[in-house]
């Protein structure tokens, strides 16, 4: 059984997964990890914040972003899947090869985070050889051919929990024809990516429709663009120069983590990982407060823990 296989089925929480970028150009966060040092602080930030994983990756994910040829991904993320390891961390390498997901493995990572359908075979094989464990996110195209930031045709998907959910299976297949064990696969709606705000929204709010494929749900709604459009439309607001910039997104990213979490996801990928840990930790010990709570009143937030913990 893969470390994140055990992580899941011992987790007393939702597992967050903390996102380093090795990369100059990534939306939110480009270049502030590019070199080894700041890397490595990040790690260490983000663990001692409560990371239960940390997601690598060197090719940014924008709209519009170009592919990374393979030799340059594996310069970039350098040391950091080894450092990361080395600390303790359950490590995944956020790409879209085969050959970048193969070095990673072999520096010690054991999550290959893929967001093309169109590597599920391929990928699901490799992780199978491996050990490893794959999340596959549904996603439509490559990231060159996105036309903008939760700019998506509102009528390009029919009913976008059921496409998504359609889709995403049939890749699934591959990846498990290809001999991934079953156990193995984690399911990513794509939030952001060929969708717009309207149906990423959705996608959140309809989060118990996926969960109920059978397989572990993974979100990364951290610092979308959605959120703010989505904020942005309660309000009354219009048009681009209305929307937050990513990194005053916390709050959405917050409330979607949240929102996410009470409709089943078993994992969140986010940039702030203190915030997110805080939060969860707040909602549990409400919960554990509550009708169906065993804490006697009065007592300190530590006694009365739940069965599962």
């Amino acid at each position: 059984m893969s470390p994140l296989r055990m992580l899941l089925e011992r987790r007393r929480s939702v597992v967050i997964m903390g996102v380093l970028n090795r990369t100059p150009d990534s939306f939110s966060d480009g270049g502030r990890f590019e070199n080894e040092q700041t890397a490595l602080a990040q790690i260490d930030a983000m663990l001692s914040e409560g990371a239960d994983m940390i997601d690598i990756g060197a090719e940014s994910t924008r709209p519009g972003a170009q592919p990374v040829p393979d030799d340059e991904q594996i310069a970039r993320i350098g040391g950091s899947v080894r450092d990361a390891v080395k600390r303790g961390a359950i490590v995944s390498i956020d790409t879209t090869s085969p050959a970048v997901a193969a070095r990673a493995l072999d520096d010690g990572a054991a999550v290959v985070n893929t967001i093309s359908l169109d590597s599920a075979a391929e990928l699901g094989a490799l992780c199978a050889r491996r050990g490893a464990s794959l999340v596959l996110m549904h996603s439509r195209g490559p990231m060159s051919a996105m036309a903008g930031f939760s700019a998506y045709p509102d009528d390009a998907y029919r009913d976008v929990v059921a496409d998504v959910a359609r889709e995403w299976s049939i890749a699934a297949a591959r990846a498990l024809d290809a001999g991934l064990p079953e156990g193995e696969l984690v399911l990513d709606p794509g939030l952001g990516f060929a969708k717009n705000a309207r149906q990423s929204i959705e996608l959140c709010a309809r989060l118990d429709e996926l969960c109920a494929l059978g397989f572990p749900v993974l979100v990364g709604p951290s610092r979308k663009s959605f959120l703010a459009r989505a904020a942005a439309s309660e309000r009354g607001a219009a048009g681009g120069d209305a929307l937050a910039p990513p990194s005053e997104r916390l709050g959405g990213t917050v409330a979607a983590a949240l929102a996410c979490a009470a409709r089943g996801a078993a994992a969140v990928r986010v940039h702030d990982v203190g915030p997110v840990r805080q939060a969860f930790d707040v909602m549990r010990a409400i919960e554990r407060a509550g009708p169906g709570g065993r804490r006697r009143p009065g007592a300190p937030l530590s006694e009365g823990a739940r069965a599962d913990d």
